[in-house]
This record gives C-alpha cells, sequence and structure tokens, in this order.
C-alpha cells in the first residue's frame, strides 16, 4: 500500500482493549496527521485520547488494525521500537512517571545515549537543550525536587534531545501555575517552529482553537470529527459528544452576527484578540 510523504502518521481501524475491561479503549480508529501539523485531541475522560498516544509511541500494542511512522508500519520488535521512539516521544500528564535519573543533567542523558550516540555527542546535545529551554539553574538537581512545571520543562527536554520527527504531549498544562503553563505553551511554539509535528491532548478549548491547525474530536475510541478549528469547533453536536462547548471567540463572533453588528460574509475569527481589532 502506497502512503504519501505528507502524512507522518497514519492510523487504520486501531484497536485496543485494556486487561480485565470489556470495553474497547480505542475501537475502529482511523486518522492522518500532516507532517509539521500542530493537532489538539479533545474529548472526555476515557475518549481514548492517552491509550492512543500510548498506542504511537509503541508503548502499547494494538489489538488490530495498524499504525505507520513515515508510511512504514510499527515493529513490534526491539529494533522498530527503538526507531519508533527515536521519531515519536510523547511527555505524560505526571512527569513523575517518566524521571527517575539522579539529575537533570543524567535525566536528559538518558534517552540519547540509549539511542546509541556516543558521548561527545550526547554531551553536545544535552548542552543545546538544556540553554535552550532554559533549565540551566537546576541542571544538577535531582528530578524529583524540581518543581511541576520544572519536571514538564526536563520531561520535554528528555524528548527533544532525541530530535524527533513527532512530539506528543499529553495534557502539558494540567496541574501547572499560569506562570509555567505560559512557559510551556512557549516551549511548544518553538517545537512547532522547527518543523516538529505537535499532537497535543487538551481540555482547554479556547486554547485549541487558538492554537491548532486541526483539532481532533474523540468519543468511545474514535474518531468523531477531524479538521480545522473553524469548521470543528462550530460543530455543536460533535462538540457535545465530546464533552465540550464553543470556544469564547465562536460564541461572541455568533452573537455579533445575531444582531447584525458584524457582516455576514465576515469569516469566523482564529481568536479574541482578531475579533477585537474588526470591531
Amino acid at each position: 500500500m502506497k502512503h504519501s510523504d505528507d502524512w507522518v502518521i497514519e492510523a487504520q481501524d486501531v484497536s485496543y482493549t485494556y486487561d480485565g475491561n470489556s470495553e474497547k479503549a480505542l475501537d475502529g480508529l482511523s486518522l492522518k496527521i500532516r507532517r509539521g501539523a500542530k493537532v489538539a485531541f479533545m474529548g472526555g475522560n476515557g475518549s481514548g485520547k492517552s491509550t492512543f498516544f500510548l498506542c504511537l509511541n509503541g508503548i502499547r500494542r494494538p489489538d488490530g488494525g495498524t499504525i505507520y511512522i513515515d508510511g512504514k508500519p510499527v515493529e513490534y520488535t526491539r529494533k522498530g521500537l527503538l526507531d519508533v521512539r527515536g521519531k515519536v516521544g510523547i511527555v505524560f500528564q505526571e512527569p513523575d512517571s517518566q524521571l527517575f535519573s539522579a539529575s537533570v543533567y543524567e535525566e536528559i542523558s538518558f534517552g540519547i545515549l540509549n539511542l546509541g550516540a556516543d558521548e561527545d555527542t550526547a554531551r553536545r546535545e544535552v548542552e543545546r537543550v538544556i540553554e535552550e529551554l532554559e533549565i540551566t539553574p537546576f541542571q544538577d538537581r535531582p528530578a524529583h525536587a524540581l518543581s511541576g512545571g520544572q519536571k514538564k520543562q526536563v520531561a520535554i527536554a528528555d524528548i527533544l534531545v532525541m530530535h524527533p520527527e513527532v512530539m506528543i504531549l499529553d495534557e502539558p498544562a494540567a496541574a501547572l501555575d499560569p506562570k509555567h503553563t505560559k512557559k510551556v505553551q512557549e516551549i511548544v511554539d518553538r517545537l512547532s517552529g522547527k518543523g516538529i509535528t505537535v499532537l497535543m491532548a487538551t481540555h482547554d478549548i479556547d486554547y485549541a482553537y487558538a492554537w491548532a491547525d486541526e483539532i481532533v474530536l474523540m468519543h468511545e475510541g474514535k474518531v468523531i470529527r477531524q479538521g480545522p478549528p473553524a469548521e470543528v469547533c462550530t460543530d455543536r453536536e460533535a462538540l457535545e459528544k465530546a464533552s465540550l462547548e464553543l470556544p469564547v471567540v465562536v460564541k461572541i463572533y455568533e452573537r455579533l452576527r445575531e444582531k447584525n453588528m458584524i457582516p455576514e460574509d465576515m469569516a469566523l475569527p482564529g481568536n479574541v484578540e482578531e475579533l477585537i481589532e474588526i470591531l
């Protein structure tokens, strides 16, 4: 089967059931992700977002269907999984579950050394990422002694040092204060600027609407809608099924249209700031 170079990820009829469960966590999920895209995955708890992410990284093996990375089906051998994890990195919602080395510096070194890099290459790459993500002030501290926001920075650095094609972030702003949420969002924007495909699970519909190139809505292990934010975020039926409300900018835009305060042919703005400028 021929696969387009435009798609970095393809999932075809993917299913997965956790041991002891009768319901499928993924139930015939199919989608394509374009290379370099920013994609927000949204849906209620239990909709399958995290399970799909684990399958993309090879941590979970689907019961059925096929996942393609760069046009090649994922192979569940040691070599195949190392290849996948060199291309697809994942930052979990709780970074404590993936940070285990004695110091931050050692933590960031672990992945690239495990992929076979020599000591000199690893040192150069680790120092580059530490500087880029502004980790230098706490690089010698134990990872477990860091704040939640700092742990997220280190977890992202763990992946970024390996030059991934795809970065997966599962609720990156979960439990962070506004300062660290902004910091993580700035890092995410930098990743996108490098051409890395970024997949993010989030419950923040306003952020997803303004940030993403595409939004994927999930429900009961299936994709129920995928497309540009302006299309997905005006589909009330799909949003309700995914346990989401309309973004604030869409609510304001529709109310202004009802009151004839903006032209009927005016396109839906990309964010609230754009709407304010128009007014």
